[in-house]
């Protein structure tokens, strides 16, 4: 008698795939990822009749978007699947292997290309049919549309909080500290940091070229910000470059405001740069383009390139040149012909010698002028207010700093765990950085306000113009005429020039140092102690 030999069922390789968008709460001992594992894990037993087995390599994403398939999970699930390891894809919801329509129909390519079966645990549907694929699809836009309501609805808070003036995250900028102690994140002011961060802008106000103050910067030591990531990484803490120092000098949250797309709001955290001067810096570096000063651009020795403009239409000329065997000729010529042709604007190229050979002769008669005199006294006195009160609102910072730092530091007295004890370390730095501080403005304050300016020491000034021209190398007249010349206008019409000075610049003439001899990077205590002694 024979007998008939047993059915077998053949076996179905189930691999199970987890996601979890943040990573909060997956360091949990059970957390959002081994639920859905669990929840799987049971639907294959309920298959076993079938032959379902379940694959031990775990295919886990904490902390990624279903917004996108970059997932280092998802990519190794994909590779599996391609080397033909894989049966069936369980998952415990449609969108945890994606919320993307367009991403989920690459996927389901790939799974029909490899007869690979795709499960969800809680919503039912078979994909080898076409009702169930249409299933699919419409549980999948759903999925679509709530993340990009959700996206919406972010976006929507986070530009209402900028319009509010709070800053709402981000990489932490030197000068500032995250307080996260009253729910949402704000910015407090690190008073040790906050004082690099003003020389930083002072002495780019001094040299004019982003690459000199790189190598100030690099001289002295000084760093990036740094700070500790939420994986424990150390970030930042870098030498400055060119485009770390850009950075720095253009944010605008150091003049206490607050960006958002193309606007900028009034913030309400606390400012380290007055906003005049942070001002004045974004005006300097219009003028000097974004990467490099008028030192390292004029290698030709235009006194006047970037401060001279076309009147008819407000346009920058730039200088440029032809040459005639070995002889160069140069000129200064509008950036509105160039571009556009003689017809959008009539005004012609200037010969360079001439120019600015008339700019040097009206700087030298402003000594002999007694109405510009006037005039010039009047704005440099204006701008000693607006220093002093610069200066007043400073101090005011910085001594509610010290305010907070003495109260934390009251608080932490008592404690003698090792994370106190290097908080109260930072803290008593921070203390003696800011009281310095103070004490330096303190004294620059009683200097400012007893100081006077009239027309005798402007005019004492330039008494001796003509003789320092003429001493000077090419590079240090260029230097010269940047301090002393904000802009100048040629109008075509009547071939006339308008001048229009610097007011500080005049009152500076005498102490800024012009030859090469005297641009070593300076040590800023070095400078305090100079400005502080005179």
């Amino acid at each position: 008698m024979s007998k008939r030999k047993a059915k077998t069922t053949p076996q179905v390789r189930c691999a199970i795939y987890t996601r979890k968008s943040s990573e909060e709460g997956l360091q949990q001992e059970f957390n959002s990822l081994d639920a859905q594992r669990e929840a799987a894990e049971a639907y294959v037993a309920s298959q076993k009749s079938e032959g379902w087995t379940i694959l031990s390599e775990r295919y886990d994403d904490g902390g990624f978007t279903g917004g996108n398939i970059e997932r280092p999970a998802l990519r190794k699930l994909v590779g599996d699947i391609e080397a033909g390891k894989i049966d069936t894809v369980v998952v415990y919801k449609v969108d945890r292997l994606s919320r993307s329509l367009m991403d989920f129909a690459r996927l389901m390519e790939t799974f029909e290309k490899h007869n690979v079966s795709f499960v969800s645990v809680t919503q039912h549907f078979n994909t080898t049919h076409s009702m169930g694929r249409l299933t699919l699809n419409i549980l999948l836009s759903f999925a679509q549309f709530e993340r990009e309501i959700i996206g919406e609805r972010i976006r929507d808070k986070i530009a209402a909080s900028r319009q509010r003036g709070r800053w709402t995250g981000g990489v932490p900028i030197l000068g500032y500290d995250v307080d996260r102690s009253g729910g949402s994140p704000r910015l407090v002011v690190n008073p040790a940091e906050a004082t690099k961060v003003r020389r930083i802008f002072e002495s780019y106000l001094e040299q004019r070229s982003l690459l000199a103050v790189v190598h100030s910067l690099n001289e002295w030591g000084w760093r990036t910000k740094a700070w500790t990531a939420k994986n424990g990484n150390r970030k930042g803490g870098r030498e400055y470059d060119k485009g770390s120092l850009y950075g720095v000098l253009t944010n605008v949250l150091y003049a206490g405001r607050v960006r958002h797309k193309e606007k900028v709001y009034d913030g309400v955290h606390e400012a380290i740069v007055d906003p005049a001067v942070f001002d004045q810096v974004q005006q300097s570096m219009q003028r000097n383009g974004k990467h490099i000063g008028p030192d390292t651009r004029n290698r030709h020795g235009a006194l006047l390139r970037g401060l001279l403009f076309c009147k008819a239409c407000g346009r920058a000329m730039t200088h440029t040149f032809t040459t005639k065997g070995k002889k160069r000729y140069r000129y200064y010529t509008c950036t509105n012909v160039i571009k556009r042709g003689c017809k959008r604007c009539s005004t012609p190229s200037l010969p360079s010698e001439e120019i600015e050979r008339v700019v040097v002769e009206q700087l030298a008669g402003i000594g002999r002028d007694p109405t510009l005199i006037d005039e010039t006294v009047k704005a440099m006195q204006s701008q000693s207010k607006d220093q002093i009160k610069s200066m007043c609102s400073e101090q005011k910072i910085l001594k509610r700093s010290l305010s907070h730092i003495a109260r934390e530091l009251r608080q932490l007295a008592g404690e003698k765990t090792e994370v106190a004890m290097k908080r109260s370390a930072s803290l008593l730095e921070q203390q003696t950085d800011a009281e310095t501080r103070v004490a330096v403005i303190e004294q620059q304050l009683t200097r400012a306000q007893s100081t006077t300016i009239d027309k005798k020491e402007v005019t004492d000034a330039l008494a001796d113009f003509d003789q320092i021209w003429e001493a000077l190398m090419s590079k240090e007249r260029v230097r010269l005429i940047h301090l002393l010349v904000s802009r100048v206008e040629f109008d075509g019409a009547d071939a006339s020039v308008e001048i229009a000075f610097h007011p500080t610049g005049i009152q500076s003439l005498g102490h800024e140092p012009l030859s090469d001899e005297t641009a070593r990077p300076m040590d800023p205590n070095e400078k305090v102690t100079k400005e502080v002694a005179a």
